[in-house]
């Protein structure tokens, strides 16, 4: 699979459904899930669209494709939309795919388990640079070189990097920072629904500047969880603000912003908190006000 397949690579729900129209066949969206027998779907994840190469592709047996593999999900990809769906259902039986998909499944358990780790403790991610088995590549890389000493699939994924029988192995920053953002995501999401469920609210704000000299604001919010058995007051921290506008207005105008943006409404609040800048607390032109 070439880069430029690569890059322009759509994974499921993408804009794709009508492409290349001008022909009587065409890609569609349609394909990504798999209609069960009775009745139910199952997500094809597996499944990519290159719109550069107007291509379908397996991204599991792309990635961990054997020597021997001469399927053409998992080297050139296929274009024949006519038989396409004999084509996938074929594929997602083979065995190889099958073995593919459970590599892929383990290797990014352990990924997403270093990146859970990492920030769990609040540790850095990166190094000087970003080569395997270097010198002061960081947390993240040291983990990924204990994990290959007893793991056999990462052992195997490394080797494959190592001997360059593929590119594109996951292990880069901006993977790392795309896992970061996804489960910041779902942290959130996980904090928003407890607040929902509890109503009511209170706020705490904190501004600082960073070493850029840049004002940031820290929102966090308390409240009476009562999504389990014991209830309890907790306290979140919810998003970090980057504001231009340092003055009471200002600052409320970015918070009110925020809490529309997270769904949250602001006459649920019930109490806030400041620190002693007069911008925060002043009663009659600070952000209290």
């Amino acid at each position: 699979m070439t880069e430029a397949a690569l890059a322009g690579c759509k994974s499921a729900k993408s804009e794709v459904a009508g492409y290349n129209e001008k022909f009587s066949r065409h890609f569609s969206d349609f394909y990504y899930l798999k209609r069960m027998n009775n009745g139910e779907t199952r997500d094809r994840k597996w499944l990519i669209y290159s719109k550069t190469v107007d291509r379908v592709y397996c991204f599991c047996c792309t990635l961990f494709k054997s020597r021997k593999s001469f399927g053409l999900l998992a080297n050139d990809g296929t274009s024949d939309w006519k038989h396409l769906s004999q084509t996938l259902r074929v594929h997602e039986l083979s065995e190889e795919h099958i073995t593919n998909m459970n590599i892929w499944s383990e290797l990014k358990n352990r990924i997403i388990s270093v990146v859970k780790c990492l920030a769990k403790n609040n540790l850095a991610f990166r190094g000087s640079n970003e080569k395997l088995y270097q010198d002061n590549n960081g947390n993240f890389l040291g983990l990924i070189e204990m994990i290959v000493e007893f793991d056999v699939v990462m052992q195997d994924h490394i080797r494959r990097i190592q001997n360059s029988e593929i590119h594109y192995h996951y292990l880069g920053h901006k993977i790392q920072n795309e896992l970061i953002s996804m489960l910041a995501n779902c942290v959130r999401s996980s904090i928003l629904k407890i607040i929902k469920q509890a109503k009511y609210f209170s706020i705490i704000l904190d501004c600082t500047l960073d070493v850029s000299h840049q004002e940031q604001m820290t929102l966090l919010v308390r409240c009476v969880d009562v999504s389990s058995s014991t209830i309890k007051i907790e306290e979140y921290f919810l998003k970090k603000l980057e504001v231009d506008d340092t003055s009471g207005l200002g600052l409320f105008t970015e918070l009110l912003n925020t809490l529309k943006l997270l769904n949250l409404n602001i006459n649920d609040v019930r109490g806030q908190g400041y620190d002693n800048g007069s911008n925060m607390k002043g009663k009659h032109q600070g952000f209290q006000k």
